[in-house]
């Protein structure tokens, strides 16, 4: 099916992901390894073609959050070193080695079923142990009164047999967010996971990986945490309060067509709940996008859309498959005519304001039913 027949669709710019990949790359000290994060469809964007470029561009790693998306790059060819980020059961961990995928250990009891699974086949798990500083997530837990136990139990992990531990890295919680508090913390944690690597390197082992600059470390605080590699998120998308800083660009653009035009006296009443009504005469478009694609309903009345000659504020509650926009301004619209909800012409991050939300989210909701369609922008 071609472009001018969907009623949406989302445009990926493999010009501009390359981009921000070399822009990004560019920026590290020498011999700092590049892992791209594709989990959650890449941001979005398609997960296997992002691999795929990325691969060819020669990032080092890639990361992803579960088994089956680090299955999906595996079937579809990807033959770099892949990291789950996430859980995965120590019963896969024949699936794992046979796919050769790296795969985070966040406990030491985890360790042991994953050595014991390893073992009981005559294989080597290449893992990636996690270092709990902070985020109070998954992880070997290293604050406060615990980093000596944390230690403890990462240096004994890491002897375990069939395990290769590889790598360590920790995650951020708060160094995409500005104020100096913020910024604080970001450094106390990692002085914790530099504490923790100088224990475990005390009893005898080294990591070849030490990794924990997400995007918003990439953003403020390198080179300082940049040690063995970096893994920019939605950095490498092109999103980000601060992206435009470092010249990234937008790498998905989201949109849509007018489907049908009429006029509408004041006072009429639009859509579900009536909860806007015109103040005036208004040449009413309606857009073939909902919340279905990936438009939240909560933007309703709070954004506006982009066309070539200008913008148009979306009117009225977004329905499942469609919305309204007020093209009263915009004589020129016509059925047919293509809209952007987001992308260079209409800010991701003005959207993601309306939502009440983070740009990743919009950029992961965006639907299956969605086609994306790899194209540079005009």
């Amino acid at each position: 099916m071609k472009i001018p027949d969907k009623r949406c669709w989302a445009e990926v710019s493999p010009e501009n992901l390359l981009h921000n990949y070399h822009v990004l790359r560019s920026s590290l000290p020498g011999g700092c390894r590049f892992l791209g994060v594709v989990k959650a469809d890449a941001y979005g964007h398609g997960a296997l073609e992002t691999a795929r470029l990325l691969e060819k561009a020669g990032a080092d790693y890639l990361a992803v959050a579960c088994l089956d998306e680090a299955l999906e790059l595996r079937e579809g060819g990807v033959t770099m070193p892949v990291l789950i980020l996430g859980h995965t059961d120590a019963r896969y961990t024949a699936l794992l080695i046979g796919n050769d995928i790296t795969q985070a250990v966040t406990g030491l009891k985890e360790a042991e079923a994953f050595s014991a699974a390893a073992q009981s086949f005559g294989g080597t798990l290449r893992v990636h142990m996690a270092a709990d500083t902070g985020m109070s997530r998954l992880g070997f837990l290293c604050t406060g009164a615990e980093l000596e136990r944390g230690a403890a139990q990462l240096a004994r992990a890491c002897r375990l047999p069939g395990l290769d531990a590889e790598g360590i890295f920790t995650h951020f919680a708060v160094s995409d967010e500005p104020g100096e508090e913020n910024e604080r913390y970001t450094r106390e944690q990692f002085r914790l996971f530099t504490e923790a690597i100088a224990r475990v390197e005390a009893a005898g082992f080294r990591f070849r990986l030490r990794h924990c600059a997400n995007s918003g470390a990439v953003l403020h605080c390198l080179p300082e945490t940049a040690l063995d590699m970096v893994r920019p998120g939605l950095l490498l998308y092109g999103y980000g309060d601060d992206a435009g800083k470092l010249g990234l660009r937008p790498c998905m653009r989201l949109k849509t067509r007018v489907l049908t035009v009429k006029t509408y006296g004041p006072g009429t009443t639009v859509s579900y709940g009536r909860r806007y009504t015109t103040a005036r005469e208004t040449r009413m478009g309606v857009l073939g996008i909902g919340y279905a694609d990936g438009l939240p309903r909560l933007c309703s009345n709070h954004f506006s859309v982009a066309f070539p000659g200008g913008t148009a504020p979306q009117r009225g509650s977004i329905c499942m498959d469609m919305c309204m926009v007020d093209l009263s301004d915009l004589p020129d619209v016509q059925p047919g005519d293509e809209a952007e909800i987001f992308g260079p012409g209409a800010d991701l991050n003005v959207l993601s304001r309306a939502a009440q939300t983070i740009p990743y989210e919009l950029l992961c909701s965006v639907s299956k039913r969605v086609p994306r369609v790899w194209k540079n922008f005009d």
